[in-house]
């Protein structure tokens, strides 16, 4: 096992330096990893970059596309042939039909090229003709990614920190039950092993339903063909390492390292390890809404998510000898267009603050990060409304639920974010001063005039900083 390991290591690394090569002197090509935890909004996305990188009209902040050195841009058949393509056609015709409606969520890793015929600026400009520049993007659920935090721990060690996490939560009564019934010295029965991961997974459903982030392992949310299967069959049990051959405990901590070798690390190898550039969407304002212990969650979840990623920069001998690294990291506060402009402040400086651990590691180790509050769709409409003689900013917008129209105003985000993060690490359960809502709309009906991709907030910003020093 080794020494394959040892060969297949090699071998991608001559493959990586051969790419490198190709990319350095012929045509470059930008990796961008899109992800982010449920409903976080990767799908729309995606949408709305291609569709408006397509037509730039709305695309002011993007240097290369207000200089008009963006001569076309197009889509091409992905280089990964095994990878099943980025429904982009399916994804804007929901957008954009004549009753609109939210594609369907990330289910499992796609991909998409665009290709941007670009003329180089400086004095190198006037001399060349336009170079093609390939952007590839690989959209892959954020589930996936915070199962790479599982490399690097044992099956006690995580037993041990989600059975501490799951000990105060009510959705996980049922499985805490379960396992005080069970024996892991016992030997081996399979249907009580299915019966423990079936009560862990409706566990995970629970929490993610109710807006933790916590939800390892990943594919037990999003199982496809791997349902059923011995590597998803296992769940969290205390004092399993003193278990004997054959025993319960033992079997379970087996299918841990099983999952992790056979589903988890080629993820990595195959997909992340070449991501150079990488957006984590992040619904901030759903969080909010939870509650204290949803904030907390998430902050810890964006410093797993970057223990993840390797971050530093891409000079061309590094790539060849050490592999890519990601460059440049965004964390967005999708749904902004869920408040009011004059509130975007306080939302950024909240992404700011959650993910302040994350992004200083990431600057120590070579990478640019930032944080900015964004919405890749423009979904509602902005309006003031006199309420007891002072002016409330509120957003209008369809309801998701009911499909009419309401004016809604979610609360007032606190200008100081240790407001919300001191409260969230002090274990609050409840908001002491604030009240904030968070509604969900439906996409609004578009007419685009020719040239103008999807309404956006800052998706031009977001892709200056990603691609920007590219093209």
């Amino acid at each position: 096992m080794v020494i394959s390991t040892l060969a297949d290591g090699i071998i991608r690394t001559i493959e990586g330096a051969r790419d490198t090569v190709n990319e350095t002197l012929f045509e470059p090509v930008i990796r961008l990893g899109v992800t982010g935890l449920a409903r976080s909004g990767k799908t729309v996305f995606i949408t709305s970059l291609v569709a408006n990188l397509l037509d730039r009209g709305r695309m002011a902040q993007l240097h290369a596309a207000v200089e008009g050195r963006i001569v076309a841009a197009y889509l091409q058949p992905q280089p990964d042939d095994t990878v099943p393509r980025f429904e982009y056609e399916a994804h804007l015709g929901a957008l954009t039909a004549r009753d609109p409606h939210w594609p369907e969520s990330t289910r499992a890793i796609s991909e998409l090229r665009v290709s941007l015929k670009v003329q180089p600026n400086g004095l190198l400009g006037g001399l060349q003709g336009p170079r093609t520049v390939h952007l590839d993007i690989v959209d892959y659920p954020g589930e996936w990614l915070l199962d790479l935090a599982l490399l690097d721990k044992s099956y006690e060690d995580w037993s041990r920190e989600v059975l501490e996490r799951i000990e105060i939560r009510e959705e996980a009564e049922d499985y805490r039950k379960l396992i005080a019934q069970t024996d892991v010295t016992a030997k081996l029965d399979e249907p009580q092993a299915q019966a423990l991961a079936a009560s862990f997974t409706d566990y995970l459903q629970s929490a993610r339903q109710l807006g933790y982030y916590d939800c390892t392992p990943g594919r037990f949310l999003l199982p496809g063909d791997l349902a059923g299967s011995p590597a998803i069959t296992f769940a969290p049990l205390a004092d399993a390492a003193s278990a004997a051959r054959r025993s319960l405990g033992r079997e379970m901590a087996r299918r841990y390292e099983a999952y992790k070798s056979h589903i988890v690390r080629p993820f990595f190898r195959d997909h992340f390890a070449r991501i150079d550039r990488q957006v984590v969407l992040v619904d901030a304002l759903g969080a909010i809404h939870n509650g204290p212990r949803a904030v907390e969650d998430l902050r810890v979840a964006m410093t797993d998510i970057l223990s993840a990623f390797r971050p530093g920069t891409n000079a061309f001998l590094s790539k060849i000898l050490l592999g890519k690294r990601v460059e440049r990291i965004l964390f967005a506060a999708s749904k902004a267009d869920h408040i009011h402009h004059k509130q975007h402040g306080e939302l950024t400086a909240i992404m700011e603050a959650l993910t302040r651990d994350a992004r200083d590691k990431a600057r120590f180790a070579g990478a640019e990060s930032a944080s900015m509050a964004i919405a890749s769709l423009r979904a509602t409409t902005e309006e003031v409304i006199d309420h007891d003689g002072a002016p409330l900013h509120c957003v209008r917008g369809a309801l998701l639920e009911t499909g009419k129209q309401a004016a809604f105003y979610p609360g007032q985000l606190p200008e100081d974010p240790a407001l919300l993060l001191g409260s969230a690490r002090d274990g609050a359960t409840a908001w002491l001063d604030q009240d904030f809502q968070n509604m969900r709309f439906a996409p609004a009906p578009l007419t685009l005039k020719p040239g103008f991709g999807p309404p956006h907030i800052r998706l031009d910003k977001a892709a200056q900083f990603l691609i920007g020093d590219k093209l």
